[in-house]
């Protein structure tokens, strides 16, 4: 329990998670993780891991450590892995290094670790302790979390709206309600994540890019040094395959993947640089979204941003699919024939309504940012 360890292990848990932070955009699929390593309290090495296919973060805390992680003890945001990937397992490098003790923030939930990496530190006589800052551990690697457990995607739905709750003009003309810093702080939350999905509509009304552009995330707003030229899959739910010649999502610049149905067929130019998947139908003859984001969860997606209009954004909310809200809020009145926020069924009470828990809110230039998790039953 969090309970039995010092203040000492907060404070290098802490600069452990710092540590992993740094890889907020670059590690995906794999989860985010830092590792420091003391002796007597005294940091002797540290690490993060940095990208899928390189050394983990154990691994390069050790190798700053050199001799020095002989009976260190070693603080590690995720329980270290017991399996041969694309790098051998992390407890045989504790092991071999002769690390006297392991502070554990949260178990991995991968079926192929599980516990394992514990049980096999324990078997060698390695003192174990887990559960320190496990929240923010958790919090860190949502996506990777949700992909282990629910097989799904974290889905984050980010949305613009007015003081009365409107997204665009009656035109749809929408661009733009929120100022260039709450456009700019989008592109942080584009980066980390490893796919955003629109739709069809958004795509013929807006032609979007949904790409990251660098030169808008600021250093001072990641908080995890230099930016890498990271590029999220680009989603594109389109039932039968209307997404027109022209669109930027069709121009190869950035991994593309379109969702149709099992009808559709007709492959044409259109389709050249991007790939397509087929989904079922739901009931209701659209593309089933539960069976979008396993699609999704198959291709190891861990953080999902939504940046779609009203249908498909209430569609997911209707589902039960949605986890996060990233809501900026301007300073502006668009009256009631602008459109809504969410198109959901009507509700017979109050207590009906879906509630959200507020985890974050604060001033992004001159607008708002809300960010609300769905509260669980």
């Amino acid at each position: 329990m969090a309970s039995n360890f010092t203040a000492a292990d907060h404070i290098h848990m802490a600069r452990a998670l710092r540590l992993a932070a740094h890889g907020l955009y670059t590690t995906q699929p794999n989860p985010r993780v830092g590792c420091v390593l003391t002796r007597e309290d005294v940091v002797v090495g540290e690490g993060w891991h940095q990208r899928a296919g390189e050394a983990h973060a154990e691994v390069i805390a050790l190798r700053a450590a050199g001799e020095r992680a002989r009976g260190a003890t070693a603080y590690v945001t995720l329980e270290p892995c017991a399996h041969f990937g694309r790098t051998p397992p992390c407890v045989d490098a504790l092991i071999a290094a002769g690390v006297a003790r392991v502070v554990i923030a949260c178990k991995d939930p991968n079926p192929l670790v599980a516990g394992a990496g514990m049980r096999l530190l324990q078997a060698a006589g390695i003192a174990c302790g887990t559960g320190l800052m496990a929240g923010e551990a958790r919090a860190l690697n949502c996506g990777f979390m949700s992909r282990m457990e629910r097989l799904r995607p974290w889905v984050r739905i980010k949305l613009a709206m007015s003081l009365d709750a409107r997204t665009a003009l009656a035109n749809g003309a929408s661009q733009w309600i929120t100022g260039e810093a709450a456009r700019s702080d989008v592109q942080h939350w584009r980066a980390r994540s490893s796919a955003i999905l629109t739709a069809i509509g958004t795509v013929t009304a807006d032609n979007p890019r949904l790409t990251v552009r660098p030169e808008q995330l600021a250093q001072e707003q990641t908080g995890v040094g230099s930016v890498p030229n990271v590029a999220p899959l680009r989603v594109v739910l389109d039932r039968a395959l209307a997404t027109p010649r022209g669109a930027h999502l069709l121009d190869g610049s950035a991994p593309t993947l379109i969702v149709h149905g099992e009808g559709p067929s007709t492959i044409d130019e259109r389709f050249a640089r991007v790939e397509r998947a087929t989904v079922p139908y739901d009931p209701n003859g659209r593309l089933d979204l539960a069976a979008t984001l396993a699609l999704l969860g198959q291709r190891g997606v861990n953080e999902l941003q939504v940046e779609a209009g009203p249908a498909l954004c209430g569609a997911l909310f209707t589902a039960g699919l949605v986890d996060e809200l990233l809501l900026y809020v301007a300073p502006v009145l668009l009256g009631d024939s602008a459109r809504p926020l969410l198109a959901l069924p009507p509700l017979g009470a109050i207590a009906e309504g879906r509630r959200m828990r507020i985890v974050d809110q604060r001033s992004v230039g001159g607008d708002l940012r809300l960010r609300c998790e769905v509260a669980s039953d």
